[in-house]
């Protein structure tokens, strides 16, 4: 679900390229995987590595970042977040950007109950983003993925995610395209990709609403489809034409 979305929103990224309607294709020639694709890869590798063990865990996702960072060194990269990638001594850096919450999805799928989600959601956030919204970024897109693989309603998610998490969820896709622009927060990127997830009536409209949202387009899409895989089936032509983008070392 990430992976669709990094690839569906990567030709949308920044105000220049912001469209804002669902009426677009959904692979083009500027369709591509961008870091968001190899960041959610290489802390899925990082988690299993970890064996559910909170240290081992950290160290491991440290280690698979800046192992899968290097061999595809020419990504849009945060500025910070490259730096660390190329550190010999890598060290948290304060980040409350969006890396932390569109790299999440695996984290959903690995554990069977939500404290160890939420826990395991903080742990992966810390090697980099270890500012409180970082941290709160990435937990509530792995709770809501979480709560969705387990069948409970768009209502229960919503409340959920409000009341542990303080977003606001309270507008529609209409009312935040108006002004939304490009912004790379968690604090302004997950709360409109859960909306988007909310709304949506298929994987496909999730996918299509997040990106005519406008904004940091791959990354948004890539969070609200990594909520909507675990709530709707994803039309295999879609998972198909996305996996075509990857190279073998990526579908390895």
């Amino acid at each position: 679900g990430a992976i669709i979305g990094d690839i569906v929103g990567s030709p949308y990224e920044f105000d220049d390229y912001n469209i804002k309607t669902t009426d677009f294709p959904l692979f083009s020639d500027e369709s591509e995987f961008t870091d968001d694709t190899i960041m959610t890869l290489a802390f899925a590798q990082g988690l299993m590595n970890g064996v559910k063990d909170p240290q081992k865990t950290y160290n491991e996702i440290t280690k698979q970042m800046q192992k899968l960072g290097n061999e595809y060194p020419y990504m849009s990269y945060g500025c910070n977040f490259q730096n660390w990638l190329y550190s010999n001594n890598p060290t948290p850096y304060n980040s409350y950007g969006n890396g932390s919450a569109m790299r999440i999805s695996a984290v959903a799928w690995f554990f069977n109950n939500l404290d160890d989600v939420e826990k395991f959601a903080e742990i992966s956030a810390l090697p980099t983003h270890n500012h409180p919204e970082g941290i709160k970024g990435a937990q509530a897109v792995a709770s809501a993925i979480f709560l969705a693989r387990n069948g409970k309603t768009k209502s229960e998610i919503k409340d959920y995610i409000i009341k542990k998490y303080a977003y606001d969820l309270s507008k529609t896709c209409d009312e935040i395209r108006i002004t939304y622009h490009h912004v790379e927060s968690c604090q302004e990127t997950v709360p409109q990709a859960i909306i988007a997830f909310l709304e949506g009536g298929s994987f496909e409209e999730v996918i299509r609403l997040a990106v005519s949202l406008g904004g940091d387009s791959d990354t948004l899409t890539a969070i609200a489809g990594s909520i909507a895989e675990a709530y709707y089936p994803i039309p295999e032509a879609i998972k198909d034409r996305a996996l075509e983008f990857l190279d073998d070392d990526l579908l390895e």
